[in-house]
This record gives C-alpha cells, sequence and structure tokens, in this order.
C-alpha cells in the first residue's frame, strides 16, 4: 500500500513539494483553502491595476492535472493531530498521513494592533490586491467629485507603511499610475498631483539589501514622486490617515506593508515557535520529535549561517522540494539531509526602467536590473498562459503607460 502524503497549503512551498513527488510511490493529497496558486511577488500590480486577478493565478487542480498520484481538496485546516497522524477540516472531515508537509505560509502583523486593519489593507492574497486596487481607484474618482480643495488633498494622499520590497513596490506603482496612466483621464483633477508617502521604521528603506542599492532604490522612487521617509514608527492609524512618531500624514488611503505574522496553524502543532509564530524545525525541516512531519514557506524558522532564511518565494520552493526528497529517502530507508538554502539574489522593482537586484557578486539598478527582474519572472510565473498575458501586458505598458486592470468591484455594503 502506498503511503499518504498530506501537504497542506497551495503556495510555492505546497505547491514545488508536490510537484516534486510526480514520481514517487506515494499518494499525495493537497489541501488549501482556495482553489488557486498565486504568484504573490506580482501581486501589487494586480493591486495597482496593472495586470489582472487571472493573469497571475492559476487553479491548483490544472497545475496537477497531469500527475496523476496527487488529489487536490478545497478544505480549510483547522488543526494537526500529531500523534493521531490526521489533519481536522473545518467540514469536519480528516486526513489520515504517513508524511506531513505544512506550507500555510504567512498573513499581516499589526504589532498587536489588528484595529489598524480596517484602515490600512495588507497585501497577501488576491482578495487583499483587489480591495487595495478598489480603495486607490476609488480615491480619484471621489477626489473628482469633490469641491473643496482640503478633502481633494485628503483623498490623493496616499500613505504606504512598510519600506520592504512589497512597501517599495506599491509606492513607485502608485506614482507611475497617478503620474502616467491617469494623466488625462481626469478633468476636476490633476491626478500627478496626488502625494505618495513611503514610511520605514528603520533607518533605510529596503534594509534586507545593501546600503548602496538602498540609497538608489530611494533616489528612482524620489524621482518618480514619491516621498520617503525613514526612521518614523507608527504610532496610530484611523480613518482620516496615520501618525507617526514624528507628525500626523492626513490621507484618505493608506497601505499596510510593515509586518508580516505565520499562519496560526503553527501554533497548533505544539512545538517551539520564533517570535513571529514560525516553527522552530530542525536541520532537515523537520519538526523535533517528529521525523515524519515537516514545515516549509514562510511558515518554517530557518537559519543559516548564523542568519534567518528570508521568507521569500525561492526559499518556499526549495524547502518545498527538499521535503519531498527527503520523504523518498524515508521511503528508502535512507538518512534524511540538512536543508541548505541557495541564494540566487534579490530583487525588487521600483517603477518603469526601475529597479534593484543582487545577482551573485553583481549589485544591479536602473535598466539592467529592470530587464532581469522581468525575466525572472515570467520563467517563474505559473501557466504558460499567464506567461503570455503578462508579457503582453508589460510590453503595452512599457509603450503606453496603459493600465488595463482598472475596474472598480464595488462591496454589497457600498453604493
Amino acid at each position: 500500500m502506498r503511503s499518504q502524503v498530506v501537504i497542506v497549503g497551495g503556495g510555492f512551498g505546497g505547491l514545488y513539494a508536490a510537484k516534486a513527488l510526480r514520481r514517487a510511490p506515494v499518494r499525495v493529497t493537497i489541501v488549501d483553502r482556495t482553489n488557486h496558486h498565486v504568484f504573490q511577488p506580482l501581486l501589487y500590480q494586480v493591486a495597482t491595476a496593472g495586470l489582472s486577478a487571472i493573469d497571475i493565478g492559476e487553479p491548483i487542480r490544472r497545475v496537477l492535472r497531469r500527475q496523476v498520484n496527487a488529489t487536490v481538496l478545497l478544505a480549510d485546516v483547522t488543526g494537526i493531530d500529531l500523534d493521531g497522524h490526521r489533519v481536522d477540516l473545518a467540514s469536519g472531515g480528516i486526513l489520515e498521513y504517513d508524511y506531513l508537509i505544512v506550507a500555510a505560509g504567512a498573513g499581516h502583523s499589526y504589532f498587536g494592533h489588528d484595529d489598524w486593519a480596517e484602515h490600512a489593507p495588507g497585501l497577501k492574497t488576491i482578495e487583499d490586491a483587489l480591495e487595495i486596487r478598489r480603495r486607490i481607484l476609488l480615491a480619484f474618482e471621489r477626489a473628482e467629485l469633490a469641491d473643496d480643495p482640503a478633502e481633494r488633498t485628503h483623498l490623493l494622499t496616499f500613505v504606504v507603511l512598510g519600506a520592504g520590497p512589497t512597501g517599495a513596490e506599491l509606492a513607485g506603482a502608485i506614482a507611475e499610475l497617478a503620474r502616467h496612466a491617469l494623466r488625462a483621464d481626469f478633468r476636476r483633477i490633476t491626478p500627478g498631483d496626488a502625494r505618495i508617502v513611503l514610511v520605514e521604521g528603520g533607518d533605510r528603506m529596503l534594509s534586507s539589501y545593501p546600503a548602496s542599492l538602498s540609497t538608489k532604490a530611494q533616489r528612482q522612487l524620489e524621482r518618480l514622486g514619491v516621498e520617503v521617509r525613514t526612521g518614523e514608527m507608527v504610532t496610530g492609524i484611523d480613518g482620516r490617515g496615520v501618525d507617526t512618531s514624528a507628525d500626523r500624514i492626513e490621507a484618505a488611503t493608506v497601505l499596510w506593508a510593515a509586518g508580516v505574522a505565520a499562519s496560526p496553524l503553527g501554533a497548533s502543532l505544539g512545538t517551539p515557535l520564533d517570535a513571529t509564530g514560525r516553527v522552530l524545525v530542525e536541520p532537515d525541516l523537520t519538526l523535533p520529535g517528529h521525523p515524519e512531519v515537516s514545515v516549509v514557506g514562510d511558515l518554517a524558522a530557518v537559519t543559516q549561517d548564523g542568519a534567518p532564511v528570508p521568507g521569500v518565494a525561492p526559499a518556499a520552493m526549495q524547502m518545498g522540494r527538499h521535503a519531498s526528497r527527503n520523504i523518498e529517502r524515508a521511503l528508502d530507508e535512507l538518512p534524511t539531509e540538512p536543508f541548505r538554502y541557495v541564494d540566487r539574489g534579490s530583487m525588487a522593482t521600483l517603477g518603469r526602467s526601475s529597479a534593484i537586484a543582487t545577482i551573485g557578486g553583481l549589485r544591479l539598478s536602473g535598466f539592467p536590473a529592470w530587464a532581469a527582474w522581468l525575466l525572472v519572472h515570467i520563467v517563474f510565473l505559473i501557466g504558460f498562459r499567464n506567461r503570455i498575458v503578462v508579457l503582453f501586458e508589460w510590453a503595452k505598458a512599457y509603450l503606453t503607460y496603459g493600465r488595463s486592470a482598472r475596474l472598480i468591484l464595488f462591496r454589497e455594503s457600498e453604493d
């Protein structure tokens, strides 16, 4: 009888783990609360009307349709019974396993101020991206309606909190949307007058990059018209703006890119966690005392050469594949191998022809980094159709500054 492998989560870690087991003598069940895999590095482009949601998402069933040993379930996991080797589902069902890979990912962390979430949405899912897009586009529409100059200024002020890659990319994309894509579309306002403020609590933006690249990135954003403010901690957020340790910023649209927290599913495992809720795993990514259970991706706290492995897509992919290889080794009664992250570089795009990148020993900025960013993201995007569509949309946007996904989707409670 074939061993049963259950994978919780259809993100990069879970999906690559499942695909790595396609020729293994096991039965694979991958369970996720959504039916699709999302290419998270491009979520900010959905949030700023550059791409449609379907351009960066792919149904998990479609991705694994030719993998005959894989079953996909749309379900919400509520708990894991390590001793009973079972996964509990919200529907009341259970999944029994011989091997388990937990790739539940991470969500937003508001550092104990969960009430801020209402006023400052984060960006982790397609639903988040659509909500942010709605807020950004509505701000311009409402400014067009406003007669009071002060209210127009308030509506045309956008604040992004957190200057990591997501925050920097969001700020740059909003600036390009306002200065170029919307430039000729309004009659009573000038979209290019929008104020975009990027706030960072640390002493520099993109702190995971070398200081020289951080400086270049800040200059590139400032050329786009983004106001970069470092060394300012957020002390309060409400429906009218943001309070920082320096002053008050009145803004109708506030976006959160300042912190993440691991999935609460990690806490249900009953093993030690780090300060952000990630599971402290063994060197081979298994749980202490449970070699049949692996934790991968953003939920795993892994240290290498004295530094934490970053919570980025390439790391999750590598962890997923490694966990699957160790399952195959265990089936062959071979010892598991420790995980070793291979850092092939980091990239962040800041706007048209603007980006920074570290690739091996190279440090790139400007157009060369931007071209490298385009190539890498097209290669790793899931689905041939998505690659073609995204490449076309980027080419069109480069030539025309256009944004083709500018529909505003109202919530039921709104007019």
